[in-house]
């Protein structure tokens, strides 16, 4: 069940990679976040209403458990992606892309300092080869258009930007599984924390000129494609909180992050990018 779970997980997060290609078309990724996030909120919460209509278990409260839903929030949602865009912006897409596939070495150190999750020898041979999979499939630094020679500057901050992302992705992930052994509310658990990113973001939002009239100029196209970014993660955060119920955190997250064995193969097939699939990726 949790294999399936992180599956169905990675799933709608690669969905979501794809429909961002046609979302940042219409709509800067600043202002369209912002739908994202209030997808993330809204959506969970209806199928959570549906489901204390059918379920007979009774519904439970728990502090603890939505304390560390909250912290999830802040630190995989808001820092982790909101890190990982200025990563883009410093360093480029597929540089940005090695740091990601990296999440998942973070979220299984995590789980064993902060779980007492400890690993087989078969295991860590299993997230070895997914790791280098993962790896090989990353284009290499700078060969991707509009990627140029760095400077230092760029590449200090970049970094950085860099090491906040995979800490926030992968101990995230942690808090998320760690909430659901607290409190087993996957649909609860997940609108708890994108209602904390969501706050944060609206927070630390300056300029909501810029926003309106951004979403004026894509108009109504534009946030429905946002929107449906919001409700493939809002599936992909459901499902990868609910797999962490019934296998190790880590092991879900490594599952989770193998997203290119869907994204490069529908990237060929949406974007004609088959410059992207070459020996290299398809050994990864």
């Amino acid at each position: 069940m949790g294999f399936a779970l992180a599956l169905l997980a990675m799933l709608s997060f690669a969905a979501n990679m794809i429909l961002t290609r046609y979302a940042i078309a219409r709509m800067p990724v600043e202002s369209g976040f912002l739908f994202v996030l209030g997808t993330n909120v809204l959506f969970p919460a209806l199928l959570y209403g549906g489901e204390l209509a059918i379920r007979t278990a009774p519904y439970s409260w728990d502090l603890r458990g939505c304390a560390l839903f909250v912290l999830a929030g802040v630190v995989g949602i808001f820092l982790g992606r909101r890190a990982l865009f200025d990563t883009v912006r410093l360093l480029g897409p597929s540089r940005a892309s090695v740091f990601h596939s990296s999440a998942p070495v973070v979220a299984l150190l995590g789980a064993w300092l902060l779980a007492h999750e400890a690993l087989g020898a078969y295991e860590l041979a299993l997230v070895a080869v997914v790791w280098v999979g993962l790896w090989l499939t990353q284009p290499p630094a700078g060969s991707r258009p509009g990627e140029t020679r760095l400077s230092r500057v760029a590449i200090r901050r970049g970094l950085l930007a860099g090491l906040f992302a995979v800490a926030g992705f992968g101990f995230g992930n942690v808090l998320r599984g760690l909430a659901m052994r607290q409190w087993e509310e996957p649909l609860l658990g997940t609108v708890i924390a994108a209602l904390s990113a969501f706050v944060l973001q609206v927070a630390v939002t300056r300029d909501w000129h810029a926003v309106r009239a951004q979403v004026r100029k894509a108009g109504a196209p534009g946030v429905w494609i946002y929107v449906a970014c919001g409700i493939a993660t809002s599936f992909g955060s459901v499902f990868i909180t609910a797999a962490m119920a019934h296998m190790k955190i880590g092991l879900a997250a490594l599952i989770m992050h193998t997203t290119p064995v869907v994204v490069f193969p529908m990237s060929a097939l949406l974007f004609k990018q088959r410059e992207e699939i070459n020996g290299r990726t398809l050994a990864g």
